[in-house]
């Protein structure tokens, strides 16, 4: 088994720290006014990478929140993965010249995946790309517009691009603590070489041992937001667990 990560999620809008219900901007709760703080706290848990999405990025096509991005990478030496609004080349070089470890490309994998090739070619290891599906079908425009085509048909799209993960959210089930949809992921992983991270609905401490056994042994880790945030999900319990799984493979 490779070593499993377990992320925690920083969504950005307005600023602020929040989490949304399936994706709707309509129903946002905000958890920290002060996001660098918020990041500083997950390290001092243990975690060892931080999840970011701009949201309004997201919608804007554009970064709309990097000041509070920024002031997340001065205050934390944890490398930072980072999605919402890249969708060129010239983006994906500010933010990685910024210090941003690993940047996801969504939208523009859908609609422009030359740029997804030539960023991976060109900064190896540090692109993602982040596959939000609706039903099967990979939602676009920050979850707005809903597209014809399946995250495999996508994924398989940049078998041997050099793409370092591919992050894989069920958008039904993002922030309802529904538990994460490890079959549609495990299925996913298993026709695909490209790393998967499973994302959307971590509930608990469950999700956690899910993700440790051995029928998921093909997914690289998963990303916790709203469980964390409302403690329902033991930070200092989900690492242990994920530590000694990973002293024991």
């Amino acid at each position: 088994m490779e070593a499993v990560i377990l992320f925690p999620a920083i969504d950005l809008k307005n600023g602020q720290c929040v989490r949304l219900e399936q994706g709707d901007m309509a129903r946002a709760t905000v958890f920290n006014l002060d996001p660098a703080a918020q990041a500083q706290s997950f390290a001092a848990q243990g975690f060892e990478y931080l999840h970011v999405v701009d949201l309004d990025g997201a919608f804007a096509g554009k970064p709309m929140n990097a000041a509070a991005v920024e002031s997340m990478l001065k205050a934390v030496t944890m490398p930072v993965q980072l999605g919402g609004g890249i969708r060129d080349l010239k983006t994906v070089d500010a933010w990685l010249a910024k210090g941003v470890a690993r940047v996801i490309i969504g939208t523009a994998a859908v609609r422009d995946p030359e740029l997804v090739k030539g960023a991976a070619k060109k900064f190896p290891g540090r692109v993602a790309v982040g596959l939000d599906a609706r039903d099967g079908k990979v939602a676009v425009e920050g979850w707005a517009e809903t597209s014809q085509v399946t995250a495999l048909e996508i994924a398989q799209r940049f078998e041997d691009a050099g793409v370092a993960a591919i992050i894989f959210t069920d958008i039904a089930r993002d922030g309802l603590l529904k538990g994460l949809n490890l079959d549609a992921t495990i299925e996913l992983a298993e026709r695909i070489s490209i790393p998967v991270i499973a994302s959307g609905g971590f509930a608990s401490i469950d999700d956690v041992k899910a993700l440790l056994q051995p029928r998921a042994r093909k997914l690289a880790g998963a990303i916790a937001g709203r469980a964390l945030y409302d403690g329902r999900l033991d930070p200092a319990a989900a690492l242990a667990l994920v530590r000694s799984a990973r002293a024991a493979a």
